[in-house]
Parts: C-alpha cells; structure tokens; sequence
C-alpha cells in the first residue's frame, strides 16, 4: 500500500469512528426509547475444536444455512436455506450430488450405549426432505429420506431405500435396498418400483440443476438485482384480456428466462 492508500484508509478509519461516537451520542438521547441494531453472527461455515468444515467449491451453501466443525461436502451437492450440520463431537461426510433441504438438520453422537462410534454418513446424489432430522445415521447413495422424518442413532438406510415423509427410523434399524418404510415408529410398507427408484436419481439430478439457479441469483450484485427488477416489472405478463383490449404483446427478455436444465421435459422437447 503507497503513501496515498494508506492515507485514505486512516481517513476511513477516522470516519468510522466518528461515525460510531454519532451513534452512540444519538443512542444516549434516545434514553429509555432506544432500539439498539444488533449485527448478525451468523456464520455459514464455522471451524470448531480446530476442526474446518471442507465444501467443495461446486458446492451450493444457501445464505442462513450453518456447517459446523469436521463436516465434509461434496462437489455439487446443496444444503439449503436453515439447514444445521453439526459435526461437533462427531464427523459428517456429505457425498458429492446430494441436496439437503431446507431446515433439515443433521448432528452426530460421540457413541452409543455399546460404544459404536456414530458419525453421520451421506452418501452421493441422496434427497434428504425439508426438515429432516437425522442424528448418528448412515445413508447410502441414492436413497431417498422424506420431509419431517426422523432417523435416530445407528439406523442404516440402503441404496435405493425410501423413508417415507414424517416417519421415526429407531435406533439401529436397517432399511433394505429398494424398499419404502414409513410411520411411527418406522415399518416395512412395501417395495419400490423401477419408476419410484428412477424418481430418486433424477430428484437428486433436479435439485444439482435448481442449486445453480440460486447459486447464480445469490451471487448477483446490487445494480444486477435493480436492473432485473425494472426489466421484470416492465414486462410482467398481465391478463391476457387485459392486454388484448389495450393493444399489448408483452415478451419476456431472454435473461429473464428459466434455464431449461431446471424442467427436464422442456429441454427435450426442444431437442425434437
């Protein structure tokens, strides 16, 4: 740094600080009134007992989501808004094309009642559903866990292997390849189909594509967010009675458009 830029950085450093002995002036004459701005120390990857979390740089982390302490994850998975992947006492290990949904949380055990070691392990391209628990497990590839189930310590859920939405997986239960189990506490209801399992792939498949989106969105500056927001606003589609009778064809600028990787069946038909 030359003469003149470490000049204007203790010029900014005055200014900051002046700027804080305003508010603190202003602070005090607000007296009982007071509303005092509290900054957020909310941090999305945090390093804990000297242990880094490792994220693949393909990898989509959503604004608000927390990785904490030894947690590994792969290239092109996702964990979404309000997910909590604890590793404190325990490693997590995420495979590569696996989505996390959002508010799920994920947490380990140092061991159980007869001294197993219960890490939590993902496997690649799995679904994990919105508001999954999952605590001291393992989830082989390509399964697929559904919203609001639970999978307690130990359980094991196999390839190709469906929790079904709300279900309690207890401790050390195993769920077979290609079978589906649900309720409370968790049961065998019946095997899956060629179609169901397909399902599971291409769900993972689905949120790799949609985590590119709001990589992209959230990676977007001011002046881009702006723009965008003049130019949707300019040409929003209205009824299209309305527009017949006042003359208007409205189209929507190609930036503006979804990408067709994000709805399968459009990018094929395109391909015809």
């Amino acid at each position: 740094m030359g003469t003149l830029g470490r000049s204007i950085y203790v010029v900014g450093s005055w200014i900051r600080v002046a700027g804080q002995a305003v508010d603190r002036v202003g602070c005090s004459l607000q007296g009982s009134h007071l509303f005092e701005e509290q900054v957020s120390r909310h941090r999305t990857l945090m390093n804990l007992f000297d242990k880094d979390p490792l994220v693949d740089k393909d990898a989509f982390l959503a604004p608000g989501a927390s990785v904490i302490g030894d947690v590994q994850v792969g290239r092109g998975s996702s964990i979404w808004y309000g997910c909590v992947l604890r590793g404190d006492v325990n490693s997590i290990r995420v495979g590569s094309g696996t989505n996390i949904q959002d508010n799920a949380l994920v947490h380990v055990a140092r061991s159980n009642i007869s001294g197993n070691v219960l890490p939590t392990t993902i496997g690649n391209n799995v679904t994990i559903g919105h508001g999954a628990v999952l605590h001291g497990c393992t989830v082989e590839d390509e399964a697929f866990v559904g919203m609001g189930s639970t999978l307690l310590d130990g359980a094991y859920v196999e390839k190709n292997a469906m929790v079904a939405a709300g279900a309690l997986v207890r401790q050390n239960t195993r769920i077979p390849f290609g079978e589906v189990w649900g309720g409370n506490p968790a049961k065998f209801m019946r095997k899956l189909t060629e179609e169901e399992i397909a399902f599971i792939s291409q769900s993972a498949t689905n949120y790799t594509n949609l985590a590119m989106v709001h990589a992209a969105e959230n990676n977007k500056g001011f002046e881009e967010i702006e723009l965008e927001k003049t130019l949707r606003k300019k040409f929003a589609r209205k009824d299209e009675e309305y527009d017949s009778m006042i003359g208007v064809v409205r189209e929507t600028p190609a930036e503006l458009t979804l990408p067709d990787n994000i709805l399968p069946h459009k990018a094929q038909k395109a391909a015809y």
